[in-house]
């Protein structure tokens, strides 16, 4: 592959100038034509972030494909799917090589790389009807119902199937454990999938506590003991569809749920539902406000930031205290242009994306970092002309992918660490095509969506895209942006991080048609990171586990927990909606 020039290039994407005086962009500049790779080669692009822009109002406005940006996969919550259609991020499955890898948001260092930003296949799916429902009434309090000992079991047998319709599963007529080989994990328990339309359903969310696993799909909201599976406690119906949830739970295993207002395409994603996952008892309900002119609740999108839940509108937020459901601030348009946040990313911080400019010679984005309990800004990053931040990979060290259009259907794409006063710390310089795992969502950006990416400490974790033969997980560093060392998967399916616990990067190896999944651990420290087994998940349900379009995951206590984030409304399949896996 070509090398970035060491000197300012002369017009063009290259390193920008410095800002003038008072903050701003630099007027951006281009390299020289490089020497582009062989076919199917990656494609790499540099460039560099420019000086921070002074904190206050800048010339900004919404894009004009919408306050969103582009369309992605349905609902604001949209979820990976592993070895499924994938946005065309850094190495997305399906990026075909091409393009020279000019553009850059930033200054000074390369951290770029082309792809072809081809429209991900989307398959769009409907809802799951609810099991029951008392809207209006007091709601009895459930009362959980645990086992003696949580942990997974050794011994064998056909797992539960709860949510059956017969209260606490009863006997399975599906042996999901059969032909189960040693050395195997088994199938502990399973749900199957509730009825759904025939236009397919959303089943957004899985949230794993101490003693529950809960699952959100269509109108319902179930909880099953980690343990042995059986119904934790009564299934909780909405009147209408569930639109939202936040991904991440509270502290005290708590979490916030949206459902529509009504069942016409007009109905507003509006309805707070505050929920105890351990006891499924309700809390605090809210409706969301619309805000101005072409800023509604048609959709949002939430995030917990502490005891702050934010709910992101088409063009605004409003914080919430999550504990009582009391509106702490909005987040609304700032600066002449204006600015308009178009999404935000919770968890040790609450960072907020704005587009701003729309159409005009300085359209472009800007990340904020707001205090969660009075919505003050602490610090202000502007990215260049035409760079829309897309993603926040971390936001304790902040780390936000961002992509710019290129020349036909190319896009540059950026990955830029910050520290903790909104400053450029580094930039990924590592040329490869990585696959992150992020899913879409159509009216949100879902800056959260990537399942296949772990920060933790000073080193991002990111897996390569396969194109031939097994993948391999990228250690990064953030002081540097360069590559620390890199691991190949253990098969020939592609290996995904998931989580780093305990000094070990616990990671995910997708099933084939003749072997299920695997639950690994990688060194993080020191020489060798070779991958260690954990979990080796049967051959007999490989085509389950390989067969949702979209999935979320998750180890917990030496579990595997699995669920669809997509029905398709099929009645002649036996649709399963979550499994968990154990020794």
């Amino acid at each position: 592959m070509s090398q970035p020039p060491n000197q300012p290039p002369q017009g063009g994407f290259g390193p920008p100038q410095d800002p003038p005086p008072g903050g701003g962009f630099g007027a951006p500049q281009t390299p020289p034509p490089q020497q582009g790779p062989p076919a199917g080669a990656p494609q790499p692009g540099y460039g560099q972030p420019q000086q921070p822009a002074q904190q206050g109002p800048y010339p900004s406005g919404p894009y004009a494909s919408g306050p969103y940006g582009q369309p992605q996969q349905p609902g604001p919550y949209g979820q990976p799917g592993y070895g499924y259609p994938q946005p065309q991020f850094p190495g997305a499955p399906g990026t075909p090589p091409g393009g020279s890898g000019r553009g850059n948001p930033f200054k000074g260092k390369p951290a770029l790389v082309v792809g072809a930003a081809v429209a991900a296949l989307l398959v769009i799916g409907g809802t799951v009807y609810a099991v029951s429902g008392d809207d209006g009434k007091k709601d009895k309090k459930p009362v959980s119902k645990q086992t003696d000992d949580p942990k997974p079991s050794a011994s064998g047998g056909a797992p539960v199937n709860p949510g059956d319709g017969s209260g606490d599963g009863g006997e399975d007529p599906e042996d999901l454990n059969e032909g189960r080989q040693d050395g195997e994990s088994r199938v502990l328990w399973y749900k199957e999938a509730p009825d759904a339309p025939g236009s397919g359903a959303d089943a957004p969310g899985m949230w794993i506590t101490d003693r529950t696993a809960v699952k959100a799909a269509y109108k319902e909201l179930s909880a099953y003991n980690v343990g042995d599976g059986k119904p934790a406690w009564e299934t909780i119906a909405f009147p209408q569809e569930i639109c939202a949830v936040t991904s991440r739970k509270t502290a005290d295993d708590k979490v916030v749920v949206a459902y529509k207002s009504g069942r016409s395409d007009r109905a507003k994603c509006n309805q707070l539902q505050l929920i105890d996952l351990d006891t499924g008892e309700k809390g605090w309900e809210q409706e969301v406000a619309d805000g101005a002119l072409f800023d509604s609740a048609l959709s949002v999108e939430m995030s917990l930031a502490g005891n702050t839940l934010m709910v992101g509108r088409s063009q605004s937020g409003t914080a919430y205290d999550v504990r009582t459901g009391k509106k702490l601030f909005d987040a609304k348009k700032y600066g002449d242009a204006p600015c308009f946040p178009a999404a935000f990313a919770g968890g040790e911080r609450l960072i907020q994306v704005a587009s701003c400019g729309a159409g005009g010679n300085n359209a472009h984005d800007e990340v904020r970092e707001l205090d969660p309990r009075t919505g003050k800004v602490k610090w202000t990053y502007a990215y260049e002309k035409g760079w829309r931040v897309e993603r926040a990979f971390s936001v304790d060290p902040v780390v936000m992918y961002a992509t710019k259009e290129e020349d036909g259907d190319k896009k540059a794409w950026n990955i830029a660490a910050f520290t903790a006063a909104g400053k450029l710390r580094s930039q990924v310089a590592v040329d490869e095509k990585f696959d992150p795992g992020c899913g879409w969502a159509i009216l949100a950006r879902d800056l959260q969506g990537c399942q296949g990416v772990v920060v933790d400490g000073d080193t991002l974790f990111l897996p390569t895209q396969a194109t031939t033969g097994a993948n391999e997980i990228v250690a990064i560093s953030l002081a540097d942006g360069k590559e620390r060392w890199r691991e190949s998967s253990p098969a020939e399916e592609s290996m995904v991080p998931m989580k780093a616990e305990g000094g070990k990067l616990i990671a995910y190896v997708e099933p084939s048609y003749n072997a299920g999944g695997q639950v690994v651990a990688l060194p993080v420290a020191g020489a060798g990171h070779k991958p260690a087994g954990l979990m080796q998940n049967p051959q007999g349900v490989a085509d389950i586990e390989n067969g949702f379009f979209s999935k979320d995951i998750d180890w917990v206590d030496g579990r595997f927990y699995l669920s669809t984030t997509r029905l398709t409304g099929n009645d002649d399949t036996k649709e399963k909606l979550m499994l968990a896996y154990g020794k």
